[in-house]
């Protein structure tokens, strides 16, 4: 079996695999077209490597489309889980939209870019002025209710078993929880409620390769958001590189959970 990959640093020690420069695809088309598996393309690359090469890629196309776009997400979200929502408002940024929002959603609320991550472009708002900044500088609003937490799960699911799964504690500089913003890793026990419906919605979207996001307000798990690429902490390398390559069929699937650490599961 042979594979391609466009990310040398995702794909460190995977048995034959050659790694080509995403804007040199073109350049070696016929390899392409020849492997078995194209690993981590760009997300501008998608079109000409699946629709024009006719590669077989991981991640899976949907875990590309639907994890692009925040937006796209919560549409797809609310065909699977929709129980499993906070209360969210998508709405074209024009003056009538910006004040239904304003009007509707209870204060404080959160506002994000549909297209960032890493808890940027996410502002909590807390008054007429925050929320008029935010509409400034987006093109499409996107509003959702603030839950009551500190913390939330980031539970990494591969080829349809969860390799990782801890919670992240809220930075003491802000709401985010994120690591890249001054979050940080606590290994307590997870809820099972929480992991069932991250397989859930991994299973039913066809989600190979993400980190989800979930918080749990009096023991219902929230679906937040996942990221097609997930940050490496809190995660054991050598339990995703067998989860990867198990996908690939390129060997055994692995008994998960892995570690380290192993999370214990509460209720």
């Amino acid at each position: 079996m042979t594979l391609i990959s466009f990310d040398v640093f995702r794909t460190l020690g995977f048995p034959d695999t050659r790694v080509i420069k995403p804007e040199q695809f073109l350049v070696h088309r016929e390899a392409l077209q020849t492997a078995d598996w194209v690993l981590f393309p760009d997300y501008w690359q998608l079109n000409a490597l699946v629709y024009g090469l006719k590669c077989r890629i991981f991640p899976s196309l949907s875990s590309y489309t639907i994890g692009h776009d925040k937006v796209e997400m919560t549409r797809a979200f609310e065909t699977v889980a929709p129980a499993h929502l906070p209360w969210t408002l998508i709405r074209a940024n024009g003056p009538l939209e910006q004040e239904e929002i304003w009007q509707t959603l209870p204060l404080p609320f959160v506002a994000k870019n549909p297209k960032a991550s890493m808890g940027e472009g996410v502002w909590q708002i807390e008054n007429r002025q925050d929320w008029l900044r935010y509409c400034g500088q987006t093109q499409v609003l996107y509003a959702q209710e603030l839950l009551p937490m500190d913390r939330d799960l980031r539970i990494v699911v591969v080829g349809g078993n969860i390799i990782a799964a801890y919670w992240r504690q809220q930075s003491p500089y802000g709401f985010h929880n994120n690591l890249a913003r001054g979050g940080t890793l606590a290994f307590d026990p997870v809820p099972a409620s929480a992991c069932a419906l991250a397989l859930q919605v991994a299973r039913d979207l066809d989600i190979n390769h993400a980190g989800f996001d979930i918080a749990m307000v009096d023991g219902h798990p929230y679906l937040l958001e996942f990221n097609r690429l997930f940050g490496n902490q809190g995660v054991d390398s050598k339990a995703l590189r067998q989860a990867i390559l198990a996908t690939l069929g390129m060997q055994p699937n692995p008994d998960f959970p892995t570690g380290p650490p192993a999370w214990p599961l509460a209720g």
